[in-house]
């Protein structure tokens, strides 16, 4: 049951690090293994490394190998891409994430193709993406695989519902359509992918039973455009001035949430909603990967 409509990310974090912490003690029993996570920060992006920081405290909240490669701006594509090369023949590593944004003089298409598939914790090569497609065991995107263990964790139905995914990016859009299609549980959905190019994207998003929101606009999914009794899930972390904080700005999302949580059944704050659960879904790629589960 959801308590005042709203679905909390921490608690559904908190649940699937406490699964995450007993399988990694498990494996490290049985077979010896220790999960290990390497993580590669070129430059000093401010965000960057707040990001980095809370994956390093993640691995040592569940016991995992973690390493941090702190690289310099000027680094050289080829630099990296040898870093890289020994990630992926060093047995003590089992997942690798090059922070973004990378410096400009860096491919980021480039850096992705050189991870082994089976450590590319991301879910971004494209062996990883068709495997997806196709059902195959691989590493699912983190933002996506979140979206999914909170629906799953709170029972809500996926199964023959209409789905409607505003964003189709490679990074939430297009793996969370694949996601709710996939057959089983958290799946089997009726997905409709939308976006900007909608003439009227609100005669779309209203048939929505599940309706998305990863467009990367503030407060963009309006009560006018939801269904009531829609269950809405808000991928968006969008920064807005507001000279009343501290900060001098707040995060918000892509939904008016104070307008659209009267009219939904359930609903994701901005924060502490999905975006809380990326780190936790990338502990779980890297769990699955030590445990064998790509190759």
């Amino acid at each position: 049951m959801i308590e005042n409509k709203i679905i909390d990310g921490k608690t559904v974090a908190a649940a699937i690090e406490a699964r995450i912490k007993i399988q990694a003690e498990e494996l490290l029993g049985n077979r010896g293994i220790t999960p290990g996570l390497a993580v590669v920060l070129v430059g000093t992006d401010p965000a960057s490394a707040t990001y980095v920081r809370s994956k390093g405290k993640a691995c040592a909240r569940l016991g995992f190998y973690s390493a941090t490669h702190t690289l310099p701006e000027e680094t050289t594509e080829g630099e990296l891409l040898a870093l890289i090369a020994e990630l992926n023949s060093d047995p003590r590593v089992h997942g690798i994430l090059v922070q973004s944004p990378m410096p400009k003089h860096i491919n980021p298409d480039t850096v992705v193709l050189a991870i082994d598939p089976r450590k590319d914790v991301d879910g971004f090569h494209p062996a990883n993406v068709g495997r997806l497609v196709i059902g195959l065991p691989s590493p699912e995107p983190c933002t996506p695989s979140g979206v999914i263990a909170m629906l799953k964790h709170y029972g809500i139905q996926t199964r023959g519902k209409r789905a409607v995914v505003v964003g189709r990016s490679m990074l939430v859009g297009k793996p969370l359509a694949n996601l709710l299609l996939r057959k089983g549980e958290g799946g089997d959905a009726i997905v409709t992918v939308a976006h900007s190019a909608a003439g009227d994207l609100g005669s779309i998003t209203r048939q929505a039973d599940i309706l998305v929101a990863a467009i990367g606009r503030p407060g963009y999914i309006t009560a006018n455009m939801v269904k009531p009794g829609a269950v809405v899930i808000d991928v968006g972390i969008n920064r807005v001035d507001d000279p009343t904080t501290e900060k001098g700005y707040r995060i918000v999302g892509d939904v008016d949430f104070d307008a659209v949580a009267p009219v939904a059944s359930a609903i994701t704050p901005v924060p502490g909603g999905v975006g809380l659960m990326t780190i936790a879904m990338l502990m779980n790629n890297t769990l699955r990967s030590a445990q064998g589960a790509f190759d």
